[in-house]
């Protein structure tokens, strides 16, 4: 790790960019309520509607906030609560609109399983911060997972239902499944129920134990009904920000500290699980991080060669959350290294000094981009980059916050 106390990546750095990255996240907030998507500047871009995973995902960064002592967060979380209590959810049949507009309107009626995960993890991090109001939304939220989006045949979730529940889209996603494990890791922290960690360890089992290690450990992110991957999905539109063409190193890599996690949690985890993280981080390094190149790509091909090369900040946020938690799992001095390069390249290429933020979409000579991101819509992979490594693995941030709060 980073040797003096104030070198990028250290405990001191950490913290000073946290305070920043706060102070620029705070400017989402909408008086009216909910939080709004952020241009570079940090002004709301007017174009966008009110988002359900940036809403969820703030109010994740400010009860995780709170609980780390920072001033006027818990306001914050509690404010992200009541949004997601009412702007977003839907009175009449129950869970939560992905997209809304100023007045609480929607065309988009349908259920995704990536927002409510992200609104599952909101939940659980605002309950255990004893935010006002969280306590139902989580109660909700759970009872929404296990009777909508939870499919026990596949041990994984569905992506997306009709409004009133009664239509399942044939679609399977990865990425909503990933956020999913996220979100009932910690869920089964703060509730005590055993069950979500063992639907987390059974879709780990299935997306990455079966599929993954058959793709040489690239994840197939795409699936038809019956959970067959789709490889050749999105090929006409590549750089898609939620279901890209190919292989997304930045999700193996969030994959591989999740798995990591999941391992510290389990009083007998399995060997497979560790197995299975060090070789999606190998495989992703392998497939991005060039000797002379900075920064990472967002897709690859099937053979690990990239398609988009844009750099993006989550990208190198979870890359570098996977080496400092492969780090502390296992003490290898490869991961130390690793985490010291990446933490150097986000302070002298993404830490955007003029607004304390970090630049989401950086082009592949490392200049300022937009192909896919527009502005910076939210603070999630940043914050969590900036608190994960100095908690344990397990149990979840929430309750390790809170134990020393």
């Amino acid at each position: 790790m980073p040797s003096s106390d104030d070198s990028p990546g250290s405990p001191a750095w950490r913290h000073a960019a946290r305070a920043d990255l706060l102070a620029f996240a705070r400017r989402s907030e909408r008086a009216a309520g909910g939080f709004v998507w952020l241009d570079d500047t940090g002004a709301p871009d007017p174009d966008r509607g009110l988002e359900l995973w940036i809403n969820a995902r703030m109010t994740y960064v400010f009860a995780l906030a709170h609980l780390a002592g920072s001033d006027d967060a818990g306001r914050l979380a509690a404010h992200g609560v009541a949004g997601l209590s009412s702007i977003f959810h839907d009175d009449e049949l129950g869970g939560w609109f992905d997209e809304v507009d100023a007045d609480g309107r929607t065309d988009d009626t349908a259920k995704r399983c990536y927002g409510h995960a992200h609104v599952l993890l909101a939940a659980a991090t605002a309950a255990a911060a004893g935010v006002d109001g969280a306590q139902p939304l989580l109660d909700e939220a759970l009872d929404v997972h296990a009777g909508h989006f939870w499919e026990h045949e596949s041990g994984r979730c569905v992506e997306e239902l009709s409004r009133d529940w009664t239509t399942v889209d044939p679609y399977r996603g990865a990425n909503s499944n990933m956020h999913t494990v996220e979100a009932y890791l910690v869920a089964g922290d703060v509730t005590g129920d055993p069950v979500w960690h063992e639907r987390a360890l059974s879709i780990c089992e299935r997306i990455i134990g079966i599929h993954a290690r058959s793709h040489e450990w690239r994840i197939p992110e795409h699936y038809d009904h019956d959970w067959t991957p789709v490889p050749e999905y999105n090929v006409e539109s590549p750089a898609d920000p939620f279901r890209p063409y190919g292989a997304t190193p930045g999700h193996a890599f969030e994959w591989s500290r999740l798995l990591v996690q999941l391992a510290a949690s389990l009083d007998e985890p399995r060997p497979w699980i560790l197995e299975a993280a060090e070789a999606l981080f190998a495989q992703a390094v392998e497939d991005t991080a060039e000797d002379d190149t900075p920064g990472l790509a967002y897709t690859t091909d099937w053979h690990g060669e990239p398609v988009v090369r844009e750099r993006f900040h989550w990208v190198v946020a979870e890359a570098v959350l996977a080496a400092e938690a492969l780090h502390t799992y296992s003490g290898s001095a490869l991961y130390a290294g690793l985490a010291s390069r990446w933490w150097s390249e986000i302070d002298e290429h993404f830490v955007d000094d003029a607004t304390g933020s970090w630049h989401h979409e950086l082009s592949p000579s490392m200049g300022q981009s937009s192909r896919t991101w527009r502005g910076k819509p939210d603070a999630y992979h940043a914050f969590n980059a900036l608190t994960l490594p100095d908690l344990p693995l397990a149990p979840s941030a929430a309750l390790t916050l809170g134990a020393a709060s």
